[in-house]
């Protein structure tokens, strides 16, 4: 039987009592229901027509006006397309506050576009970056990269809060990580999740973007099969997105303090180490962090973040962008899995993303603002 696992992303993780959300083809659960009733496997059918709850999302909306730039709609899911039209419109109509640059070029050619954001009102400032998409079918977190980066702009001369993140920092946001991916996932298949590299071997494609990352690469809750969702790649930074961001990170490693990285979905913020269980040397630092941040998270709606090291509060993973920041001298590394926990999994209604980027929002200043007051 052929599924398509979305929590864990890994059968190596799948323990026991524990809760496990698969996407079964239209064909399949004709057999693989049963099975389950024979094995006393208790389940629940979230989403019974994934096909309908996909074309609510990518259908025909030209009535949404979503091409108009002055007008973007932030809570809408736009294309690589349209996301990029909208980078290069603030690059022109806010070109004191953003610059626009490319880091390297992906798999298939496309330009990986990064905003820095912020008031050059120094040559030296501290700098976070902010990274969505490495995992292509995870739209919210392309989603919120936009968001920040609309509130940022409208309210900074209003709030003063932003006002001193954009005046002592810089903020590198690169809104779609994945370009081929997530290019891939509007075109062909919404649950795609790797990159878009051939493999001549096994004729699959793609690498796990992020088990590519050159720190105890390829080891637990990472697979050597090119087929696999985990796949770790053939070698560390063998994928051009990761060598090219991990480039610009060790050029900039001096000034950049923060790395934050938005995946979806379990409502977690997590911070090293994802590849063992070991307690990293700023851990007081971090972890007041986290979880102020998970509480003003909280304030918005109620929605409750669990936090910690990832590889307990989450599963083991090696080579996770995360810990490969935190192992360059970033000190504070975080990756966030936003909403929600499994109803919607990875086809989070579009009347969320408001309420989901909102609340984000809150955690994302309340780390920024931290780092800012030294902590010790």
């Amino acid at each position: 039987l052929q599924v398509d696992l979305w929590q864990p992303s890994s059968p190596f993780h799948i323990v026991e009592g524990a809760v496990a959300d698969v996407r079964v083809p239209q064909n399949t659960s004709r057999s693989l229901l049963p099975y389950l009733q024979q094995a006393n496997v208790q389940y629940t059918i979230l989403i019974s027509d994934l096909q309908q709850a996909i074309e609510n999302q990518t259908g025909v909306r030209s009535h949404r006006n979503r091409r108009s730039l002055s007008g973007y709609n932030y809570e809408v899911y736009h294309s690589l397309e349209e996301i990029e039209d909208w980078m290069h419109y603030l690059n022109r109509t806010y070109s004191d506050l953003v610059h626009m640059f490319s880091v390297g070029k992906s798999y298939e050619g496309r330009p990986l576009y990064v905003l820095k954001l912020g008031k050059r009102s120094r040559p030296y400032k501290k700098a976070v970056w902010i990274d969505c998409g490495i995992h292509a079918r995870e739209w919210i977190g392309p989603a919120f990269c936009q968001w920040f980066v609309k509130e940022a702009l409208q309210t900074y001369q209003t709030d003063p809060d932003m006002k001193k993140m954009l005046t002592q920092l810089y903020f590198y946001i690169m809104p779609v990580f994945n370009v081929d991916g997530y290019h891939f996932s509007w075109t062909h298949d919404r649950f795609w999740r790797k990159t878009r590299s051939k493999n001549m071997r096994f004729h699959c494609h793609g690498v796990d973007a992020n088990r590519n990352w050159k720190v105890k690469w390829c080891d637990e809750g990472a697979s050597l099969h090119p087929c696999d969702d985990t796949y770790c790649g053939p070698f560390p930074e063998s994928e051009p997105e990761v060598k090219a961001v991990a480039h610009f990170l060790r050029k900039h490693r001096k000034q950049i303090k923060a790395y934050l990285s938005f995946h979806a979905y379990a409502q977690m913020l997590l911070y090293p180490y994802s590849y063992k269980y070991a307690t990293i040397p700023n851990f007081n630092c971090v972890e007041s962090a986290a979880y102020n941040a998970v509480n003003a998270l909280q304030s918005a709606y109620g929605v409750r973040y669990r936090y910690g090291p990832a590889s307990s509060t989450l599963y083991v993973s090696s080579g996770s962008s995360m810990d490969w920041a935190y192992k360059n001298g970033i000190p504070y590394a975080f990756a966030f899995e936003l909403r929600d926990t499994g109803h919607f999994g990875f086809l989070l209604p579009e009347t969320l993303i408001k309420p989901t980027c909102t609340e984000t929002m809150l955690a994302v200043k309340n780390i920024t603002l931290h780092l800012l007051k030294k902590c010790h």
